[in-house]
This record gives C-alpha cells, structure tokens and sequence, in this order.
C-alpha cells in the first residue's frame, strides 16, 4: 500500500539521524530491490513475530514480508508557513504523507548546538504545529471566503460546508489543530477534501541520550511530552537515534547481541515502524503456501475482495470466496489440514471484513 508517514522535525533534534538508520536497515532487506525510492523516501520491514512462525509450520521456499515507507520531509524553521527557510517544500512534501511522526529532542548536549539557543521539546513542538495550523488558516480562510457566497442563497451543500469552516476557524485561532476538532462522519468527509495538514495523525518520538534510554521515566523532557500528548491524544515513543543508527549496522545474533548488551528488548527503530503502521489504522493479513508465506498489508476495516485486491487487480474482480483461518487457530492445530478437521477454517464472502492475523487463500475465476 502506498501509505506513508513523514518524519519532522527542527534542525539538530535528531531527524536526519533517524532517517539515516531507517534507509540503513531498510537496505539489509534481500525481498527488496531497494530501500530508497526517492532521496527522501526510504522502505522498511514490518516487525512480526508471526510471520516467522509461520515460515517455521509450513516451510514455504521463500518468506515476504510487508513493508513501510518513510518520508524524510525537508527542514522546518519559524516561519515556514510564509515561505522562510525551505518551508514550502517542506509543507508541499507533508501534504503528501498519511501521517507524521514528529521527532523532539528531549536531551542535552554541548556539542550539538539546537536552533533556538536552548532545548525545549514542547517549545520545538509548538513551533513546527504552529507553522502547520497557519498554512491550513490560509487554506481555510480562501475556501470560506468563496463558500460563505454560497450559504448566503441557502444552498444545503454550503451551509454544511460553511458550519465546518467555521468550526475548524475557531480552533485554529486558538492554535489548536484540526484533529483535536470532534467532527461528524459528514464533517470529516468534507474536511478530507481540504487536505489539512493539521489533521493528520501524529506519533511523538522523543530522541534521549544513550544514557537515558533506559530510564526515560527519569527524564523530565520525555515527561513533558507525554503530558503534551495525552492532552491530544497522540501517543509518544522514546528511542536513542545516535544508538539506532548504531544497530541499523548490525544483523542477526549480532543485532540481538548488542541489544542485549545495552539492557533493551527491542529496537527503538522497531517500535517506531509497528506504532506508525498502527497509527494509520493498518492491519496484517498473511497467505501461506509451499511457494511463499507473505504479509499483505490492507487498511483495517477492509472487506475480503478489496484485501485480495491487494494481492493482484484480478483476484478482487473474480473473488468467489475466502478460506480464513486466524493465525492463533492455524498455529495452534500445527497446520492447515488439522486446522481444517478440527473446523477452525471457514469460507468466508463478499461481505466479510479481513482481520489482523488472518491466513487467507482466495477463491477467484477471471
């Protein structure tokens, strides 16, 4: 799927870093011909622990995972809304991502020297979603000039419209985004059409030093954005990207052997993937033959000819039906037939919605 989220961030806060190790590990994937698309675009695996257990029950000739994009979007400064700095690249290249995921340096260091004199994560944030709430103002302010015209002659479209300009007019005055905004399910239909950038969904990473990583409930930097965060409800992960740029290097037992050392079950770099793939509303469906086993990856909420869309144009144009077994029921019979005598596989139609963890073979005719 061409979703993607979009890495921000002030100078000096550690974004190119995280990036950098993103494209890195990106590029140890043999399943893929390239990890970079773009010089800002940079491809990475999906964690899942399933995929790999299921590669062990059914010993396909080859294992595929799904994957993620990242985009590295360029510089930000105060003032980027009017065109300072490379602003309007950089709101050009965030309108394109589906999400964002805005990194904050939570640590102190001489030798790096941040953009503002001092380091202040919630100040960084305040100015990076200030700059965003101007340019959506300028958006909404020409678009309601052109629809309070319309309401004038009672038109039914734009007097809904206009109630919704209206209300997103009020939040952004009172610097507040859009997504904070409780919106009806018509009210967000019109809304995405305004491509607002304020109202994508946002994960904090918060960047610490290598000696706070493993006690960020120390670290009063860190807690500052949580609290930020909640009051949004965004959520907040912490990771270390001079460390991640570090493991991005590594592969296998010794991956697993540095991580080790350090005390850290897991990547930060890992968690950013699953929690940016959750935070667009992602969910995993597999298919697992002797050929391949390999994650699919569909919008949650997706029904059965659209998830097989996924796989090839055809199967969605000549789906007949679905066979679907859960990966816990699949897993725990130990395979397919057994799964099938004991009744845990089901044939599924049209209308059911693909869930994550599911094994499906596709029924189609063309």
């Amino acid at each position: 799927m061409a979703l993607t989220t979009g890495i921000v961030g002030l100078p000096n806060v550690g974004k190119s870093t995280l990036f950098n190790a993103i494209t890195q590990a990106g590029a140890e994937s043999a399943n893929y011909p390239f990890c970079t698309i773009d010089p800002n675009v940079g491809i990475v695996e999906v964690p899942d622990e399933r995929l790999q257990k299921l590669t062990e029950l059914v010993k396909p000739k080859k294992t595929v995972p799904t994957a993620f994009e990242f985009t590295d979007i360029a510089g930000i400064v105060e003032g980027a809304s009017k065109g300072e700095g490379l602003g309007n690249k950089f709101l050009s290249h965030i309108r394109q991502v589906d999400a964002i995921s805005h990194v904050v340096r939570c640590f102190n260091d001489g030798d790096i020297t941040h953009v503002s004199g001092s380091v202040d994560p919630i100040r960084d944030i305040e100015v990076i979603n200030l700059e965003l709430i101007l340019a959506d103002l300028e958006t909404v302010e020409k678009r309601a000039a052109k629809v309070a015209k319309l309401a004038k002659t009672k038109d039914k479209e734009a007097l809904a419209e206009h109630a919704v300009l209206q209300k997103l007019l009020a939040a952004f005055e009172n610097e507040q985004p859009a997504r904070s905004l409780e919106l009806t399910d018509d009210e967000k239909k019109l809304v995405h059409g305004f491509q607002l950038l304020t109202m994508k969904p946002v994960l904090y990473v918060a960047n610490v030093s290598e000696e706070d990583l493993l006690s960020e409930e120390d670290n009063e930097l860190v807690k500052a954005v949580k609290e930020h965060a909640a009051k949004e409800g965004s959520e907040v992960i912490t990771i270390c990207a001079k460390i991640e740029s570090e493991i991005a290097e590594l592969e296998g037992e010794e991956k697993q052997e540095f991580l080790n050392e350090l005390g850290i079950k897991e990547a930060g770099l890992d968690q950013l993937i699953r929690a940016a793939y959750s935070l667009l509303g992602l969910d995993t469906y597999f298919t697992a033959g002797e050929q391949e086993v390999r994650a699919w990856t569909i919008k949650r909420g997706t029904k059965a000819p659209q998830a097989a869309g996924v796989i090839h144009t055809d199967f969605e144009r000549g789906f007949i039906r679905a066979e679907v077994v859960s990966y816990e029921d699949l897993t725990a019979a130990g395979s397919m037939t057994a799964a099938k005598e004991a009744g845990k596989v089901r044939l599924e139609g049209k209308e059911y919605i693909v869930k994550d963890g599911d094994v499906v073979h596709f029924r189609f005719n063309v």
